[in-house]
């Protein structure tokens, strides 16, 4: 029919008789000419004629690319033209045989997705089929037994493949550590290997107490769980923390002073003034706290944080945490996360408790989780300076400067409006909570303002922002240092040896103590015995709350000389 009508068209053209612009373009035959008649002649009695034709053509030219992307492409635009049916036959030959060369689940699933009734279909279940058992026999991978079960639930292999998954996924979380042994116990509640993953905890709950120093409840630990006898390392470990406690307790001068225990303020002295009548002595106490590398200092750092009301000592308390997971071994740090999260997440309501779940996440490295509970933290609810600051300094590592200074700024209200609320007045007593109320609001003025400085210098966008953004935390800095200064001021008169917010003690005490261990730890090697010198510097290197103790005592280990 086609040819016959391009011979009839060329003939008329060629005898003059006719000149009309589909004769025009079918005379030329091609798909720019059809393209430019059906352009130009939208209402033309030949359209359907041109688009038929074009539609050939463009057909014609699919076939000579023989592409999946070349027939897809004439599949949405001519759907309905009759080279279309030839067109899937050919797109689904394609598809089958490159399938059939990957020759894999995801190939096989995918080409059954794209060609549901195709022609091939059977063939291709088929092949899906023999790919499943392939890999279902050969992977090590737990998320691809679990996929392959929720796809085919009433496969006669689901009993092997559910105990191949029990033990890779046990295999997968005991080299992973606790948190991914705790999702075991979680998802596996009839596993075979739950015996042994609750060992595997244990274990790790052990070693928290044994690098904590606390070695009598270590040992009463062990004794007194039914798992206890499948710790069979625990008598090494046992007497290699004995011999670790014996060197710390030796008289000498040097070995003191080169242990961070030596400078503090016993731990439960610490737990009291966690709730002494001063929110100074709390915060310094939660200050101090966090330089007892002990898991034993979690809970009361976590108590103080979720329930304190005072900004300073929940500021403290979060730093104090991350100083003492910092300096724990990670697989018991991991461990005393995980121990505390699975049991707050089942009963975390409020958001004192979503706030401390949000701590534990950000603390344990996983952001993206602690983001969320911070915001179901404060969802509904007053600003939270803790969080506030969080925010900025997450939003600052992340270069995110306009948003760290829309945080400082909303921390800079907060200060702003706890230095117009707080009464100071001469009238009675003036109430200390109110000056350390007002302590709190210019710390966290001046970071408010320091930190949108930052932002300022770092970034040239939305300028005019972050100068408005600077004036009301510079207001707010101004007005809460002057409300903290009349504050203190009475109560200087009230009680002259009362100490104000720019006590310092315990902060230098700290410092000064490091100065001090790290001297201590450059004379050891000269001055001890060369094991009791290895010893100790190896106890700094790896459980000293301070980097640069750490860092000096990996120093001076690395200068000593082999133990022949």
């Amino acid at each position: 029919m086609a040819p016959l009508r391009r011979a009839l068209a060329v003939l008329l053209l060629a005898t003059g008789c006719i000149s009309s612009p589909y004769t025009r373009a079918a005379s030329t035959d091609t798909v720019e000419a059809y393209r430019a008649f059906l352009r130009e002649n939208p209402t033309h009695p030949d359209t359907d004629a041109a688009q038929a034709r074009l539609a050939e053509l463009e057909f014609e030219d699919a076939k000579r690319l023989h592409t999946v992307i070349a027939y897809k492409r004439y599949l949405e635009a001519y759907p309905d033209e009759a080279p279309s049916r030839t067109a899937k036959t050919l797109l689904e030959g394609l598809r089958f045989n490159a399938a059939k060369e990957a020759d894999t689940v995801a190939a096989w699933r995918q080409f059954l997705q794209e060609h549901p009734d195709g022609s091939q279909r059977d063939e291709a279940k088929r092949l899906l089929s023999e790919a499943e058992s392939r890999e279902l026999a050969n992977t090590e991978d737990p998320t691809k037994l679990a996929d392959y079960l929720k796809a085919a639930p009433d496969d006669p292999r689901r009993q092997e493949v559910e105990s191949r998954l029990d033990g890779q996924a046990f295999a997968q979380a005991k080299a992973s550590g606790a948190m991914k042994l705790f999702a075991y116990l979680k998802d596996f509640p009839a596993g075979a290997h739950r015996e042994e993953a609750r060992a595997l905890l244990l274990e790790l709950e052990v070693e928290g107490l044994l690098v904590s120093g606390l070695v009598d409840e270590a040992e009463a630990r062990v004794k007194a769980h039914p798992l206890g006898p499948k710790l069979t390392g625990f008598p090494a470990r046992l007497a290699q923390t004995r011999a670790e406690r014996a060197a710390l307790a030796r008289p000498e001068p040097l070995v003191q002073a080169s242990h961070v225990g030596h400078y503090l303020r016993d731990l439960e002295d610490l737990k009291r003034a966690l709730v002494a009548p001063d929110a100074l002595d709390r915060w310094q106490a939660a200050e101090e706290l966090g330089q007892h590398v002990s898991v034993r200092a979690l809970d009361p750092l976590l108590n103080a944080l979720r329930a304190a009301r005072n900004p300073l000592i929940r500021q403290h308390a979060l730093e104090s945490l991350r100083t003492v997971l910092s300096a724990l071994p990670r697989p018991v740090a991991e461990y005393e996360v995980a121990s505390r999260l699975e049991t707050l997440r089942e009963r975390a309501t409020s958001s004192e408790l979503y706030l401390t779940v949000a701590v534990l996440l950000d603390l344990s490295g996983r952001l993206a989780q602690a983001s969320t509970e911070y915001q179901r933290a404060v969802d509904g609810g007053a600003p939270d300076p803790v969080v506030l600051r969080r925010w900025v300094q997450i939003r600052e590592q992340r270069g995110q400067h306009f948003s760290s200074a829309v945080a400082a700024r909303q921390l800079a209200l907060w200060a702003l409006e706890v230095a117009n609320e707080e009464p100071v007045t001469s009238e009675g007593r003036m109430p200390l909570g109110t000056a350390r109320q007002l302590c709190a609001a210019a710390v966290n003025a001046r970071f408010a303002a320091e930190s949108i400085a930052r932002a300022r210098a770092a970034s040239s966008e939305f300028a005019e922002d972050l100068a408005e953004f600077d004036r009301r935390a510079a207001e707010a800095k101004r007005l809460s240092e002057a409300r903290l200064a009349d504050a203190e001021l009475l109560l200087r008169e009230q009680s002259p040896g009362v100490r104000t917010c720019a006590d310092q003690g315990v902060r230098e005490r700290l410092d000064g103590a490091v100065k001090e261990r790290t001297a201590a730890l450059e004379a050891v090697g000269t001055k001890l015995p060369q094991q009791v010198s290895r010893l100790l510097l190896e106890l700094a290197r790896e459980r000293d709350p301070s980097p640069q103790v750490r860092a000096a005592a990996s120093a001076r280990l690395t200068a000593l000389k082999p133990v022949p």
